[in-house]
């Protein structure tokens, strides 16, 4: 047969199509899968960061990313104690209901500052722990607000070149040993390790946290920055664990069932205002059987509602609201005396599963994840423990500190989780911080308090340090599997956090900065400059970092961190890896040059 044109017309070749056949069959089928594959494994990846075995590329060990030195310039003298995204310079842009400008809200990104904070002018190494719990220098944190305003209640006092912290507050001026002493008469599970963390929400300067710190319990002090000036940063000197934060609008950074107590000591937050919902984050973040006390109004409203310039009716009226709304949380009245009142949160689900389906506030449904705690907004429901966690309430958990080994049953919710998994992870981390302190021998001494860990999991290398003088912040980071619930059932504390921001602290807050894969996670979503200048804000001078990281990036941090006046030096891993590498760099100390705003 011809065609048009007169060609032979070719014929398919018959012999040929069977095969074709075949492999087009088999190429679909293998396509299918990999898909399947593919899918199945997405969790798996994600698990790579959490469980930190991230595979390098095997060139790794001889490429690097290259980066071009920059000197980075100065912030002006007046950005001396920056905090980007609590920022008074942009409270004007936020509402005043219920205090959201106090919140986070960080700055967009041709806003954010690509400068070096200076120090205040006279500053000085911190004084060293525990004696910087009574004093710190005043030129380290230059603020006299609370010297003035509170000077009767004894927060502080300035003394020739320093602050001292006598241990007084709003509800104990004459000093918070005394407060403690009585509270721990109302509490008994204070002294026997049963309770091992808190949170101090309004903590002034965390004298009630620091005197916890020699009952072995382990307090996170919340305040936000208002006009109460540098809270947080005189907690932080003095080598207190806080964090900046308030109760607003959305959750704290904490996941569900995390602290043993909760304690508010006139820190003004109206509870019984806004269907309840500061009253039931706490109940969120409170163990199942934890102790939420109050001291302050509404308490001993019958002795003290002269001073609180109020009448007796008014207090009355909201000592009773408050009692309703902690009893419809299944709170109960556990001890009350004087200025002290201690309620104690259900140990089990009994009287939430006795709830009626119309009670106020509600139940949440299943649409709220209750360990969602990152720019998650606050909703007037009662989150209910999953009842499937036993072993997770304060009167089943282990006590402290035997509860730092013994492997949490809400490992399970961390992909791959399992007991064989904590132990190795806590072997490992053992060998880690030995070989960190023959590179940097400061570290297990009096000259290393305040530490963070950027991107933990299980906490291991705060469990490493747990017998020497410092104290750690566990950051997971919000882009991570959520393991923070197995951080604070071991008995330590920490935060979630996604470090494409900047953390919620104040500057020259900690002594100590360690990372161990971070930028291999997450250099595909935070620049690294702006995470190492986040670094450098938050670091003392002379405070050390530590990177274990992928050597594709070491050269590149170095090259960095030399443009922000840090001196670094490579060395190689305790294992001698040539795909991952740690870096050590230390921050000078330096004072501005500048005058004015940039």
């Amino acid at each position: 047969m011809n065609n048009k044109d007169g060609k032979p017309l070719t014929q398919p070749d018959k012999s040929r199509i069977v095969p074709m056949a075949i492999i087009f069959v088999v190429l679909c089928g293998f396509s299918f899968y990999m898909g399947i594959i593919f899918c199945s494994e997405k969790d798996s990846f994600d698990s790579i960061y959490s469980q930190k075995s991230i595979e390098f590329p095997k060139e790794s060990s001889t490429s690097s990313l290259q980066i071009k030195y920059t000197s980075f310039p100065e912030c002006s003298a007046d950005y001396q104690d920056y905090t980007p995204c609590t920022d008074p310079r942009r409270w004007r842009k936020f509402g005043s209901y219920r205090l959201t400008l106090l919140e986070r809200h960080c700055p967009p990104k041709f806003e954010r500052k690509e400068c070096l904070v200076p120090p205040p002018d006279g500053y000085k190494p911190p004084i060293r722990w525990p004696k910087s719990r009574d004093e710190c220098w005043y030129r380290n944190v230059p603020y006299d607000w609370i010297n003035k305003q509170k000077s009767n209640q004894h927060w502080l006092k300035k003394e020739g070149e320093k602050f001292i912290f006598p241990g007084g507050g709003t509800m104990f001026p004459n000093g918070v040993g005394k407060y403690v002493d009585l509270m721990q008469d109302l509490i008994p599970e204070m002294k026997d390790g049963t309770i091992r963390t808190a949170i101090d929400t309004g903590c002034g300067v965390a004298s009630w946290g620091g005197d916890l710190l020699d009952r072995g319990i382990l307090t996170l002090s919340l305040a936000p920055r208002d006009n109460h000036e540098a809270q947080v940063q005189f907690a932080l000197e003095r080598g207190i664990p806080a964090i900046l934060g308030v109760i607003s609008t959305q959750r704290l950074p904490f996941p569900s069932n995390s602290f043993d107590m909760a304690h508010c000591s006139r820190c003004l937050i109206p509870w019984t205002e806004f269907g309840g919902v500061y009253l039931l984050e706490i109940h969120r973040i409170l163990r199942p059987g934890g102790f939420w006390v109050l001291s302050g109004p509404p308490i001993n409203y019958e002795r003290r509602w002269r001073g609180w310039n109020t009448t007796i009716e008014e207090q009355r009226s909201d000592y009773e609201k408050l009692q309703e709304l902690l009893t419809s949380l299944c709170f109960t009245m556990y001890k009350k005396k004087g200025d002290i009142a201690v309620w104690r949160k259900s140990p089990d689900n009994n009287c939430y599963n006795e709830l009626a389906r119309d009670t106020f506030p509600p139940k949440c449904d299943d649409s709220l994840e209750p360990d969602s705690a990152w720019y998650t907004p606050l909703r007037a429901c009662v989150v209910v423990p999953d009842p499937k966690f036993k072993k997770s309430g304060l009167s089943s958990i282990s006590k402290w500190p035997e509860r730092l080994h013994v492997t949490p049953e809400r490992i399970s919710l961390v992909y791959h989780g399992s007991d064989s998994t904590l132990k190795h992870d806590d072997s490992e981390w053992k060998k880690h911080v030995g070989y960190y302190k023959k590179l940097i021998p400061e570290l297990g001494t009096d000259k290393i308090r305040n530490v963070m860990d950027m991107n933990t999991v299980y906490g291991g290398f705060a469990a490493a340090l747990i017998d020497d003088p410092v104290w750690v912040m566990n950051v997971v980071s919000s882009y991570a599997s959520n393991s923070l619930p197995v951080v604070f059932d071991r008995g330590l504390i920490g935060t979630i956090h996604d470090w494409c921001e900047a953390f919620s602290t104040y500057p020259r807050t900690y002594d100590l900065l360690h990372l161990d894969g971070l930028f291999t996670a997450e250099s595909h979503r935070c620049e690294m400059k702006n995470v190492l200048l986040e670094m450098d804000r938050i670091l003392r001078p002379w405070g050390y970092a530590i990177f274990r990281e992928s050597s594709y990036f070491t050269n590149a941090i170095a090259t960095l961190g030399k443009g922000m006046r840090w001196e670094c030096r490579k060395e190689d891993t305790e294992s001698g890896s040539d795909t991952q590498k740690v870096l050590v760099c230390q921050k000078k100390l330096w004072y501005s040059s500048k005058q004015g705003s940039r």
